[in-house]
């Protein structure tokens, strides 16, 4: 083992997370110090000029900051680079740039790790460092050092998650309190859980970098954020809710992942999950991650999946493990092991259930000529239900569910259904996870 006096930490950034990681690395220094084996010291912050006008800023020497690149990188004595801004660009040629000049690398980016996870990672081992990014997901659930180590004897089949904690806020308060999707999300802004632009979260895009991750550790195949069907919250109703209940189940947007012997399948949206499950108890901004081996069965990840506090545990546990690998001299420990030879399946053969809401034409014989479209697509009828009636405009709410059919057929059946007469309006429809 290397004595040293120390190993010093470069942080990129002063946000939420990064000021966070500097408060843990100065109000934990003892503690950190003893896990380690030596103290660790922060040298530089790369910062941009608005940053240091942060409250965080004003707790921090002001010889730490730097808003040059190139002087961050030539400050002597970085070890361990946390980069914690965010976003692709810069911070892959950040990270890049780290990993090139023998620095281990410690990063929170979902973003920079479903996209060039494996470039980076293959950087990290060409020169003999460490890349980490335990909080690229779940926050401060631990998850990607379980699918790194604690499971690696099992092949996984499975991978079923809650990993936004906004949609899962903003669905948790359509289920419990009625509200329409516009008011939750106006909710979500107001309590700080949604940015002003909310677009990655509600569409589902954010779960999609997250499930590219965990699919590409879990089946050991790369599996890019497009290859991933993605789909978002945005046209769920208060009444979906209401009949998901009527039905026996909750609605979440869940991440799914799945493998078999040819096909990787990976998918983002909306569905209708039994109500006694445990993901469908999954409220408010928490997470939730199960996994299936064929060793271990279904085990389940639960916790907070943002926030300063648990994001930054992620983090600074990160950060221990380089520094202890960098006083062992053990190098690029983490591999990213990629099989060849399996297939992203199409989301068009995926196959499930489906809920389906229909306004038609209150008169009789509109379900003979839905069914009839349904089953000249090898789709059949679990149940029908007919809801509320217009009796002014003459129309009904037809809610189906179906039981399992391809995704070709469902999509090809709704555009044949849109050209009915009798079919005034498809409101929605939902895939359904037994």
């Amino acid at each position: 083992m290397t004595k040293r006096d120390s190993i010093g930490i470069g942080l990129m950034g002063l946000g939420v997370i990064a000021g966070q990681v500097a408060k843990v690395l100065a109000g934990k220094k003892e503690m950190l110090s003893e896990q380690v084996g030596c103290p660790l010291v922060l040298r530089k912050i790369k910062v941009l000029a608005s940053d240091l006008e942060r409250p965080v800023a004003k707790e921090l020497n002001r010889r730490l900051f730097t808003l040059d690149e190139d002087e961050f990188f030539a400050e002597p004595g970085i070890d361990i680079v946390v980069e914690a801004i965010g976003g692709e660009n810069p911070a892959t040629h950040y990270q890049e740039r780290a990993l090139s000049g023998g620095k281990y690398v410690v990063t929170s980016n979902k973003e920079v790790i479903a996209k060039h996870g494996a470039k980076l990672l293959a950087l990290a081992q060409q020169n003999k460092v460490g890349l980490r990014y335990e909080a690229s997901v779940g926050g401060g659930i631990p998850i990607i050092a379980p699918l790194q180590h604690d499971l690696v004897a099992n092949k996984i089949s499975g991978i079923y998650a809650i990993i936004n904690g906004t949609t899962n806020y903003i669905l948790t308060m359509m289920a419990k309190q009625g509200v329409d999707f516009s008011l939750a999300l106006k909710r979500a802004q107001e309590l700080g859980y949604a940015e002003a632009n909310p677009t990655n979260d509600i569409e589902g895009i954010d779960a999609t970098y997250k499930l590219a991750i965990l699919a590409s550790l879990a089946f050991h195949s790369q599996v890019r954020p497009q290859d991933v069907y993605c789909e978002g919250i945005s046209r769920l109703e208060s009444r979906d809710f209401r009949y998901a209940q009527e039905f026996g189940y909750a609605v979440k947007l869940l991440a799914i992942a799945k493998q078999d012997d040819k096909w990787i399948e990976g998918r983002v949206h909306p569905v209708f999950i039994p109500e006694d499950s445990f993901l469908a108890k999954v409220d408010g901004v928490y997470n939730a991650i199960q996994i299936e081996g064929d060793l271990v069965g279904k085990v389940l990840f639960f916790g907070e999946g943002a926030g300063a506090f648990p994001t930054s545990s992620a983090v600074i546990a990160d950060v221990v493990s380089a520094a202890q690998d960098i006083l062992l001299g053990a190098g690029s420990r983490i591999k990213w092991q990629l099989k060849t030879g399996k297939v992203i399946k199409p989301m068009a053969e995926v196959e499930t259930r489906y809920y389906l809401r229909l306004t038609v034409a209150d008169s009789p014989g509109v379900l003979s000529q839905i069914s009839k479209v349904l089953g000249d697509n090898s789709i059949s009828i679990a149940s029908a239900i007919q809801k509320e009636s217009d009796k002014v405009a003459q129309t009904a709410e037809l809610v189906l569910m179906m039981h399992p059919a391809k995704e070709a057929a469902m999509q090809k059946a709704l555009k044949e259904l849109e050209q009915l007469p009798v079919v005034k309006k498809i409101d929605n429809f939902i895939r359904v996870e037994d």
